[in-house]
């Protein structure tokens, strides 16, 4: 980040630039500061290059929000599942294995993850992304396939990580300390090497514990970069990012009752202190090169490579009676390795009175994820001998009452020799244990073309535009190919420079890595999305509004089967499904000092037409989302006088009407709504920046969980907890 801090006589070229000619982006400024008058960097008005469009997301017939740096650091947000989320109209978390990776939910069905423009959602990954390497976040509602390669019609979002900016030396040193153990040091170096290679370091580690007991996540972080300027037309940007995480078995956060949710205290834990760690090691590089023939024509070709090692274990109920359960550890070890390349154009002409603004590009992609899921044990016994032929006997079994361990309260079997048994990896290479069972493969082509046309100096905009998309799977070893060409059709009318109307036609396409129990597999979601929306900017670009409405058709929908195990994927066939909601966004400076973001969004998905009317009628509300979402975050920081630099901050969270997994039967307990509230204060000047935020202030017993089998599973969120960040700019 840096700061620049001039006279109050450039004040109005300064904001001029900044909000206007959007020449001041977001790797080069995080904020303007005048005689101590800060100017936040809530509001973005473009998007990354990697969004493809080089266009005023005004302009843009879309749902696009963007978090920016600034709002992640005020809000002290660590990671993904960390709270990013209250930026976002409609985005929510579902719950799963704890910090391990964030799955986002958004219009009814989960968001694809991307990172710099390319698509690297897994089943379980990708690992949740550390913001100490990330410069803003992009969220793209809607169909987004034909922007960014395969997606689901709810959209995605999209990491853009901070790249070198070529100025002089400058940079920021964080440390942060927080409740439960919490230590995290980030260290963010941008300097110039010569006036054409540029450079960038982040390095970011933590250590912290947990309000369960046995419970901890270690992170570390290498993400080194290089700009290089080959000629004053072509840049070649390469980055590398080592992420390395610890943390114990995922399970942990688990709680399983007969009783429904909430049920026993928040920091209530069944998991075990011995259990061997989980750890995961991802390492991407990406490679990006552009050329500029002239103002009006541009090529980006880009490769990236991603590989994520996980070796791990969870805790899930084998046998639940009651208070009385049998624990089982299940061991995974898996490898996750996806590969990319993209290249495309951007243009601009014009012919007559009309101007087209040209995207055409090319995208490659292969996936491929193993995984040995064969080896686990029981952490407990059935009975004195283990013997599931003779009668139960509860004394050996795990007492979730006075959380025992076994016959008179001591772990007392632990594998057939008293002990822990360990995963054996060594016996035969991933690749064969994994077998075609546990084996997922993607590879796809996509072919695009968009023409924007231009009309009444472009204050009218049509766009036209078709994708050819053709997947090759093999899923758990049954193969299918599919191809299909994907019109798109959007219009946006600037009513104003400050104001825009539009609205979208577009469809889905999505081959989806799902297998029923009968070992077949789920052909591609298809589908229609119409979506219409406002889009203002108030006060020069200070803060902007954006409130849209959409319908999305989805056929060949699908939902986890109720029935599977903890390392069973089956899915189940819903049939076709309508999701509708209308989502409001309010970013930015309303007065003098004082920012906020708010967001509301509606959200009802629901099957039309089923394809198993018994379980799943007509009407039927389809799992995964909550139907009413309301966030606020409010920050006022002091321009002059004695408290200059000290600012306030006060946020909330709110889902109500919300779902997890499944809304489980009519004789199922439903989630409460979710409430919860967070505050701050800081000081900064120039050079130091002192923030502390307290979450969960009410110290509300939060959860999110599902109906599973003839149980219910949950998972508690902290108490009332602090962070405190100390942060150095140079």
């Amino acid at each position: 980040m840096k700061k620049i801090t001039i006279g109050a006589a450039l004040l109005t070229s300064v904001l001029a630039i900044a909000q206007e000619k959007d020449t001041l982006k977001s790797n080069d400024i995080e904020e303007v500061v005048v005689n101590g008058r800060y100017y936040k960097k809530y509001v973005e008005k473009q998007g990354s290059s990697s969004l493809r469009l080089n266009e005023d997301l005004i302009k843009i017939p879309q749902n696009i929000s963007i978090i920016t740096a600034r709002a992640l650091e005020d809000q002290q947000v660590t990671t993904l599942s960390d709270g990013v989320l209250r930026n976002v109209a409609g985005a929510q978390r579902l719950e799963h294995w704890g910090d391990m990776y964030t799955r986002v939910n958004m219009r009814g069905s989960r968001a694809a993850a991307f990172m710099n423009g390319v698509n690297v959602t897994s089943n379980w990954g990708p690992l949740s992304e550390d913001m100490s390497f990330v410069d803003h976040i992009e969220f793209i509602k809607g169909p987004s396939g034909f922007l960014m390669s395969n997606g689901e019609p709810s959209g995605i979002y999209n990491i853009v990580t901070k790249k070198p900016t070529g100025n002089a030396l400058n940079g920021t040193a964080r440390v942060t300390l927080g409740s439960y153990n919490m230590y995290r040091g980030e260290a963010d170096v941008d300097t110039k090497i010569t006036e054409k290679v540029a450079f960038r370091l982040n390095l970011m580690a933590q250590n912290r514990n947990s309000f369960r007991d046995y419970e901890f996540n270690d992170r570390y972080i290498i993400n080194p970069s290089l700009k290089v300027n080959l000629t004053d037309k072509t840049t070649l940007t390469a980055e590398y990012i080592y992420q390395k995480a610890k943390m114990s078995e995922v399970g942990s956060a688990y709680v399983f009752s007969f009783d429904g949710y909430a049920t026993r205290p928040a920091s209530y834990t069944h998991t075990d202190p011995s259990i061997d760690p989980t750890k995961v090691d991802n390492n991407t590089v990406n490679i990006n090169l552009q050329h500029n023939f002239n103002e009006n024509w541009k090529l980006t070709s880009q490769l990236t490579y991603v590989n994520e090692y996980t070796m791990g274990s969870d805790i899930w109920p084998s046998n639940f009676e009651g208070n009385y359960m049998i624990r089982r550890v299940n061991y995974w070890e898996a490898d996750n390795t996806m590969k990319f390349g993209q290249v495309f154009l951007n243009g601009y002409a014009k012919t007559g009175f009309v101007s087209h603004k040209i995207l055409a590009g090319l995208d490659l992609g292969s996936k491929k994820y193993m995984a040995d899921w064969s080896q686990g044990y029981n952490l407990d016994k059935y009975n004195a001998n283990d013997d599931y032929n003779a009668p139960a006997d509860h004394n050996y079994w795990y007492n979730l009452e006075t959380k025992n361990y076994g016959i008179n309260g001591t772990n007392a079997y632990f594998g057939p020799n008293g002990e822990y048994k360990a995963f054996d990896g060594t016996s035969k290479p991933l690749s064969v244990r994994a077998g075609a069972g546990s084996t997922i493969e993607q590879n796809y082509t996509g072919l695009y073309l968009q023409d924007e046309l231009g009309f009444l100096d472009d204050k009218l905009r049509l766009t036209i535009a078709a994708r050819y998309t053709n997947v090759k799977e093999n899923n758990y070893g049954t193969k299918s190919v599919a191809d299909k060409v994907t019109p798109r059709i959007g219009i946006s009318y600037s009513i104003d420079e400050s104001m825009s109307v539009y609205g979208l036609y577009d469809q889905a396409f999505v081959p989806q890595a799902a297998i029923f129990r009968d070992g077949s597999t789920v052909k591609p979601i298809t589908g229609n999305n119409m979506e219409i929306g406002v889009k203002k900017d108030w006060l020069g670009g200070k803060w902007n509004t954006t409130i849209s409405a959409y319908n999305i058709i989805k056929n060949n929908a699908t939902v986890n089967d109720p029935a599977n195990s903890p390392s069973e994927q089956f899915s189940i066939l819903l049939g076709k499904t309508r999701v509708q909601g209308v989502e409001f966004d309010l970013k930015g400076e309303i007065t003098r000092g004082f920012n906020t973001i708010f967001n509301y969004a509606f959200t009802e998905n629901k099957i039309v037409e089923s394809n198993d009317p018994q379980n799943n009628p007509e009407g039927k509300r389809v799992p995964g989302y909550a139907k009413h979402t309301v966030n606020g975050w409010l920050n006022y920081t002091f321009t002059d006088g004695l408290l200059e630099g000290f600012g306030l901050s006060f946020g909330g969270t709110y889902l109500g009407d919300r779902s997890s997994w499944d809304w489980g039967g009519t004789n199922t307990k439903q989630m409460n709504d979710y409430v919860k509230f967070d505050a701050g204060a800081s000081w900064e000047n120039t050079k130091f920046r002192v923030g502390l935020n307290v979450f969960n202030i009410f110290n509300r017993y939060l959860y999110s969980g599902s109906p599973y089998a003839n149980y219910y599973y949950y998972q508690a969120e902290a108490p009332t907890n602090f962070r405190l960040s100390i942060g150095y700019k140079f």
